[in-house]
């Protein structure tokens, strides 16, 4: 009979029917910033800008909530992008000298919230091109693009080469006219004999066509002569003899006069004029910021306004000796004169103006500058020339992302609180009050229900929140811990909010005075004053308002939110994790010194108590509990729990193994510390081989083949899928004290009849602490205290003491009820937010381990069930969530379901508390280890990851729950249906994956798998997957289990494969006190 235990039932269809109505994977949208910008366009018409990058990736933004996205086949950096205003439709020339042609089409109706959506649109590339070079040559410099201009008529592309030709060719079908082709030798023939000298023009660097005459171009070369060339009548109609280096051209819109830029840091103004076929000398030439030698004015803008000068505007152009490493761009008109300065360089601006033929002047309304690392919008119509905030494209990366969390269904009190707190933190900076310029398109996602925070913690101690309730992911608000505490940099130079030192304001303008005129702009600072203010956990409860965050340092703050200015002290409180154990020294880095009177804090989150636990090593995790009031916190040494409302220590226990002496080095001496851990593990490698060499080799006889031919028989008969030998871990691996996880919990833990408060805490080494708390009030501690003084403490007593069999990491623990279903967060059930747990049947612990899922009932601590998925899957867990699925078929029914992230970047989900597995998809390339690392999953279903520095990708496990751009464009053209062989649009993301269509159920066959296979692994270094330069995980930095993944060599893996896993019939060892 036990012959049969193992065999796999039937698929039961309709279980698979209601997986697919649960379950379905898709990447979605990605938020930030784009990594690796390279090239900019606007087309004022649709009022659309689109942004290209080195990885070949197109986006094209209007108003918050309209995205479209695109990605060439081949990995080539956009260097220029051109809109045809009006059509929707774009020409990308890319760095591999190739134009693409990409168009907005027309994508099937969707039904989203049971509405169906017409009109969408998706972005698609329709034609390619690239011009041919000389017969018997295969790659020519001559014919390499440098420069596109279209013109106005959007039916010719005019093309400048490094020959110095130009190539014309007509729109949409990008069709060559050789006819039209116009070489460097016909222009050199009608150049003066004074002026040739025998050198060549050099490339083409700017076409720009006559504001009113159209067909007539003017055509820059690198070595400064300007032609005007009529298209109709193909002659040289006037040749501008520059002797400088060309960097640019731009019309005055009259057409009379037009600037050049070039390299010494100068412009030129050119009268055009028909009275001599030759113009020898400019009308005027100025080096801004001579006259000693400057950098080349890469780009220039001239634009017009009724009421006052013209407006100049210029990147580059600096001094090269003072300031040649400062990225700057300059805006000028009559007197008045800004220097911009930015933290990363630029890459291209544009202004917004009117382009009405009918009007007689431009009349800039504002400045679009796209930085390396950011994009600034500068209002110029209001005095002083402020910035503008972003709803979207805002840089995540301002400072690098350490953490992250996601809190759903925000109240809407909190809501707007926080965005009070954001509208007085932009009051005080240089932010105008216009709206967003870039408004093109329709967003036709339907509002919001419920609105989402995306709290991010930052390198230079702040915590920014996030609207990520729709596509485009708004700042809401930004938090600074820096102000708490006394930093490396010197006191005096921390920044001050301008409006409140009327000091600093005379400094401000008496730096105006200097020459040349800087004014910082931008928010992207990747320098930290101090980095143990690197924030690396983060815990808010929505409903009582209260946020802990925790810092490298050891530094853990409870901040409350107040909706007025506040200057009141910060209460301070030292745990000791050590509890004066003896043997070990600290040989980090020093704890932060508080100030004791900092400034007062602004309109927010703001500080109340900071615990600062002892040796100041990195907070690994962080839990709250507002309705007790009480927050818990652990280190690479220990963990501690603290009652916030009466500013006491409750409990600090120490962790740390006898042999743990790499807990006691700070992060800087990790480098040896990881060099030590690879050593070890090249020497476990190498004496497996030596002993598997070692073992005597026998000569089969007839007998013994039997035997092992019956044996293995037996094995296929009585063994479940073939599992890999999981090996116990030594006790004495570094950093095994490690407090990976804490949990709060009213449950059963001393006996089955009474309940109440218990804290969890599961650590590297296996080790799971379960203490019951006796909370003033609450729980079991209620009839005892009700008459009891007010000052009664909290008190924690070890209640129980679970050591995993095989010593893996304790990744998660969630406590279940009598229903199986993860307990509500605090105050959810008190105010009917969410259904009361059940307390008339047994609760269980969910305990999840990088190697296995498993299952205790309480208070007994007995196994239930468990899924090894090392064993099964060969892979090892690294993110853990429970999560709610809702059905898109049936509304009122909905599953509860564990979600885990593996090494290998793939998402396996389990039912609970059967734990029986439901679906596996690939999500992450198992390479990108700082994305698996940065992963953080929705309470419904969502999650995000950081697909670069700068960038989140968001996915969706739910069939229901999406968050997806829908949007529609009115277009000069009637659209064109997308070509689809099965009827469905492929949406094809900027990090070259497909948004699958349908999320089919995979149950426990391989093809399913196959059918959701990751993106290709060799991805290009320069792509958005590629993002090794990340310092980011589940502890702030890399483990040395992160490397170990990579460590099997391929002897190892075939052992693994081979070996039988023992019958695991010993339970967890438990201490019971």
């Amino acid at each position: 009979m036990m012959k049969f235990r193992f065999r796999r039932q039937g698929t039961d269809p309709q279980r698979e029917k209601t997986k697919q109505e649960l379950f379905a994977f898709n990447k979605t949208v990605e938020h930030g910033f784009p990594h690796q910008p390279s090239a900019l366009a606007y087309d004022p018409k649709l009022q659309l800008m689109a942004i290209g990058t080195k990885s070949g990736a197109v986006k094209v933004y209007g108003a918050p909530g309209v995205e479209f996205t695109g990605l060439h086949k081949d990995t080539a950096a956009v260097t220029q992008i051109l809109f045809l205003p009006g059509q929707g439709r774009l020409l990308l020339l890319l760095d591999d000298n190739t134009i693409h042609l990409w168009e907005l089409v027309a994508g099937n109706a969707r039904e989203v919230g049971g509405v169906r959506k017409e009109g969408v649109v998706c972005l698609q590339e329709v034609a390619s091109s690239s011009i041919p070079g000389r017969p018997g040559i295969e790659s020519c410099s001559a014919t390499r693009v440098t420069v596109l201009l279209l013109l106005r008529s959007g039916d010719v592309l005019c093309v400048g080469t490094e020959g110095g030709g130009v190539h014309f060719l007509d729109l949409p079908h990008l069709s060559l006219r050789d006819s039209q082709l116009l070489t460097q030798d016909q222009v050199t023939q009608s150049l003066p004999e004074d002026y040739r000298c025998g050198k060549s023009l050099g490339p083409v660097e700017s076409l720009q066509e006559h504001p009113q005459l159209p067909g007539k171009i003017l055509i820059g070369y690198s070595r400064g002569l300007v032609v005007l060339w009529d298209l109709s009548t193909r002659h040289v109609e006037h040749l501008f003899l520059g002797k400088q280096q060309l960097e640019s051209l731009v019309w005055e819109r009259s057409g009379n006069f037009f600037v050049s830029s070039h390299n010494d840091g100068g412009y030129s103004m050119w009268a055009v004029t028909s009275d001599h076929p030759y113009t020898h000398q400019p009308v005027s030439s100025t080096i801004p910021y001579g006259p000693f030698p400057c950098k080349a004015i890469s780009k220039i803008l001239w634009r017009t306004t009724q009421l006052g000068s013209p407006l100049l505007l210029y990147s580059g152009g600096m001094p090269r000796a003072s300031y040649g490493d400062r990225h700057c761009l300059t805006v000028q008109q009559d007197k008045v004169h800004v220097t911009l300065d930015f933290t990363s360089r630029v890459i291209d601006f544009f202004t917004i103006h009117s382009v009405e033929p009918d009007k007689a002047y431009d009349e800039p309304s504002a400045l679009v500058v796209l930085l390396e690392e950011e994009l600034v919008v500068i209002d110029l119509q209001s005095a002083g020339w402020p910035t503008l905030p972003t709803p979207y494209l805002a840089p995540l990366h301002s400072s690098a992302i350490t953490c992250s969390c996601h809190v759903s269904s925000v109240p809407p009190k909190l809501w707007e609180r926080l965005l009070n707190a954001g509208k007085a933190q932009q009051g005080q900076g240089q932010h105008g009050n216009r709206s967003w310029p870039i408004c093109g398109g329709k967003n036709l996602a339907p509002p919001t229900k419920q609105q989402e925070l995306l709290l991010t913690g930052h390198e230079d101690g702040t915590v920014r929140f996030w609207d990520a309730s729709g596509v485009a992911l708004t700042p809401l608000y930004k938090l600074s811990t820096a102000s708490v505490f006394h930093t490396d940099c010197d006191p005096g130079d921390e920044p001050q909010d301008p409006g409140s030192d009327p000091d600093a304001r005379q400094d401000e303008e008496d730096e105006e005075e200097e020459w040349p005129p800087f004014r910082k702009v931008g928010c992207f600072d990747p320098y930290s004053d101090d980095p143990r203010l690197g924030i690396q956990k983060i815990s808010l409860c929505k409903y009582s308002n209260k946020l802990v965050v925790a810092g490298t340092a050891g530094q853990v703050i409870v901040l409350g939110l107040c909706d007025e200015r506040s200057d009141h002290p910060v209460d301070v409180s030292v745990v000791d994790l050590l509890q004066d154990r003896e043997g070990f020294t600290w040989k980090g880095h020093d704890r932060l010194e508080p100030r004791l009177k900092p400034p007062p804090f602004g309109p927010g989150f703001q500080p109340l108590v900071l615990v600062q636990c002892l040796p100041p090593a990195s907070v690994t995790a962080v839990t709250l509990h507002a309705e007790w009031n009480l927050i818990a916190f652990g280190t690479s040494h220990g963990f501690g729990l603290f009652d916030y409302h009466r500013r006491n220590a409750v409990l600090a226990r120490c962790t740390l193994h006898p042999n743990d002496s790499l807990a006691m080095e700070g992060p800087l001496s990790r480098v040896k510390s990881l060099k030590k851990s690879l050593r070890q593990s090249f020497r476990r490698i190498r004496k497996s081989r030596v002993s598997g060499k070692k073992r005597p080799v026998t000569t089969p006889t007839p007998t013994s083949k039997v035997q092992e031919a019956n044996a293995a028989l037996a094995e296929q008969e009585d063994v479940a899928p073939i599992q890999r030998r999981i090996e116990p871990r030594s006790a004495d691996d570094s950093l095994s004290g490690v407090v990976r996880c804490l949990c709060f919990a009213d449950t059963f833990l001393r006996d089955g009849t009474h309940h109440g408060p218990t804290l969890w805490a599961g650590t590297n080494s296996g080790s799971v602490y379960a203490y019951a708390l006796e909370v003033p009030g609450v729980g079991l501690g209620r009839a005892e205290r009700g008459s009891g003084p007010e000052g009664s403490c909290a008190e924690a007593v070890l209640g129980k003491e679970i050591q995993l069999m095989h010593r893996a990491p304790v990744v998660s623990i969630c406590v279940l009820d009598g229903r199986g279903r993860p307990l509500p967060d605090p105050y959810e059930a008190a105010q009917d937010l969410a259904t009361a747990p059940d307390m008339s049947n047994a609760h269980s612990v969910l305990i999840a381990s990088e190697e296995q899922l498993k299952v205790f009932s309480l208070p007994k601590v007995s196994a239930k069930t468990k899924f090894k998925l090392t064993a099964h899957e060969g892979c090892r867990v690294r993110k853990v969530a429970t999560v709610v699925f809702n059905s898109a078929a049936q509304e009122d029914y909905s599953e509860h379901t564990l979600v885990c992230l593996t090494n290998l970047g793939d998402m396996h989900l389990f039912n609970v508390p059967a734990l029986r597995p439901q679906i596996r998809y690939d999500c992450i390339r198992k390479e990108d280890i700082s994305g698996i690392a940065s992963c953080v999953f929705t309470k419904y279903g969502q999650g995000f990851y950081l697909i670069s520095p700068s960038e989140y990708e968001r996915f969706s496990l739910s069939a229901k729950v999406l968050t997806e751009p829908l949007c529609s464009v009115q277009l000069d053209r009637p659209l064109e249906p997308t070509p689809a062989s099965d009827g469905t649009a492929a949406h094809t993301q900027a990090n070259g994956t497909h948004r699958n269509q349908g999320g089919q159920a995979e149950g426990q066959t391989d093809e399913v798998q196959s059918a959701l296979s990751s993106p290709a692994p060799d991805t290009p270094l320069d792509s958005p997957l590629s993002c090794a330069d990340l310092t980011l995980d589940s502890t702030g930095e890399l483990t040395v289990e992160d490397v170990r993944d990579f460590l099997t060599t391929v002897d190892e893996a075939e052992n693994n494969l081979r070996n039988i896993t023992e019958e695991d019939g010993r339970s967890a060892g438990i201490l019971i006190n």
